[in-house]
């Protein structure tokens, strides 16, 4: 087996795992979620539980991947005791990053479509509303358009990392985040100059109790909870394997902070992006899911310049969800190099072939298998997303929670040893029982809401 590879600089670490992080959960799923749970007082339930719930469960995934030095199963294999199955969690972990880019990819694909809809004139000022809604019903209707930005999505993303951790993953992460970042804060400073971006923006980081009562405050909530899971894609290992790329010199809980307050900045910025905007051109900021493929582009195609300014915004979508597709690429390609000894470009290959297979029926599902319906009714995109995001994420993060901080996984001392080894903020002894007992309630609360 050839050496492992390792990030070429901290930096690279940083972005690589942020961008992992910052997909759809938070350019997409978390706007409409905020419109649909009252704005403000989401917006604070979410920064709470991040930080008290994310946060600690991040520095576990990457402290077992650092200790372990190897994707999942083996990381697990290496830290577990003597006959015990932690690492069958491993094995889980890899099936769930297939299952998130069943349909991951369809959505990225989405996103690059509409940026060259944009670009081309598709979108032209003017539109009526039931113009720019058929764009997106024609989307889906067309089996071979979808399939074409999914195998386009598929493809490029394991092209990249080909080409190895530093000059494949990293260098053009590094590329990406940079552009978004910059495409993030052009996009925010135009909307904040908006006739509507005063109102946009008291809807949206004021916290309205009143409204939060009429929503429902458990609704909110939960909503909350579940964002700040969804949000950092804990669970599934798809973090774990970036611990496994870095040295010892810096302490996890500093690390972790890091990545997640570039990802909640994200997330914060995307919604100055889309509030200001609605507000300004009378548009429901509660729409949905449609938030983004019917809803914004109404606004866009009413704003001077909107055709640019809307090509711009999937363009910073396009780098969002893609980074997060490659990220977990590598993930599905360590999998096969550390359990079998593949090579990395063999381990592209069969990936590549098993996402490009597993992916089909999600293209599908919204024309020729529109008739499928599978778990409580929901069609095939959004039964492969509540599989990840209502069960294998909350109990993926249960798993990695009580594997660290019990007697029968890991160990809290051991867990405490890793995460605290090297410079910047440590992680507080006292926080012991917190994490044993409390945590787990909470997201053994999010798993069952989830469920029910």
């Amino acid at each position: 087996m050839s050496k492992r590879e390792n990030f070429q600089s901290r930096l690279g670490f940083l972005l690589v795992s942020a961008g992992c992080a910052i997909g759809i959960g938070n350019v997409w799923r978390f706007p409409f979620v905020t419109g649909e749970n009252g704005g403000g007082i989401f917006v604070l339930f979410y920064l709470l539980f991040l930080i008290c719930m994310g946060i600690p469960v991040l520095t576990m995934e990457l402290a077992i991947g650092r200790a372990g030095k190897s994707s999942a199963v083996p990381a697990y294999k290496a830290l577990e005791k003597p006959g015990h199955k932690w690492h069958i969690h491993g094995w889980i972990c890899l099936i769930g990053c297939y299952v998130l880019m069943m349909y991951y990819t369809t959505v990225s694909g989405w996103m690059i479509s509409y940026f060259f809809k944009f670009a081309t004139g598709t979108f032209r000022s003017g539109m009526e509303s039931d113009a720019i809604s058929g764009v997106y019903e024609s989307l889906l209707a067309n089996p071979a358009e979808m399939m074409f930005w999914m195998i386009l999505t598929v493809v490029a993303g394991f092209a990249i990392n080909s080409f190895g951790l530093q000059n494949g993953l990293e260098k053009i992460t590094k590329i990406m985040m940079a552009a978004l970042l910059s495409l993030i804060l052009i996009l925010a400073a135009h909307s904040l100059l908006l006739s509507g971006a005063g109102e946009g923006l008291r809807f949206y980081l004021y916290p309205d109790i009143a409204k939060a009562r009429e929503i429902g405050i458990r609704t909110v909530i939960i909503s909350a909870m579940n964002q700040a899971f969804f949000t950092l894609s804990l669970g599934i290992g798809s973090m774990e394997i970036f611990g496994s790329y870095i040295e010892k010199d810096h302490s996890l809980t500093g690390e972790s902070m890091r990545i997640a307050g570039l990802d909640t900045f994200v997330a914060l910025m995307a919604g100055i992006i889309i509030f200001p905007a609605c507000f300004s051109y009378g548009i429901r900021p509660d729409a949905g899911p449609a938030l983004i493929f019917v809803t914004l582009p109404n606004v866009f195609v009413n704003m001077p310049g909107g055709r640019i300014w809307g090509a711009l915004f999937f363009l910073f979508m396009t780098f969002a969800s893609f980074s997060t597709v490659i990220a977990v690429f590598e993930n599905l390609m360590a999998g096969w190099i550390d359990n079998f000894g593949w090579s990395r470009k063999k381990s592209a290959i069969i990936s590549c072939l098993i996402v490009l297979v597993t992916s089909i029926p999600c293209v599908l599902g919204y024309n020729i298998l529109s008739h499928v319906h599978l778990i409580g009714g929901r069609d095939i995109l959004d039964s492969e997303d509540f599989i990840v995001s209502n069960l294998l994420l909350p109990l993926g993060s249960l798993i990695f929670l009580l594997f660290c901080v019990t007697k029968a996984g890991w160990g809290f001392d051991n867990y405490l040893d890793e995460v605290n080894t090297g410079s910047g903020m440590k992680m507080p002894k006292a926080l012991k029982w917190y994490l044993r007992i409390v945590l787990p309630l909470l997201i053994l609360i999010i798993l069952v809401q989830g469920l029910i």
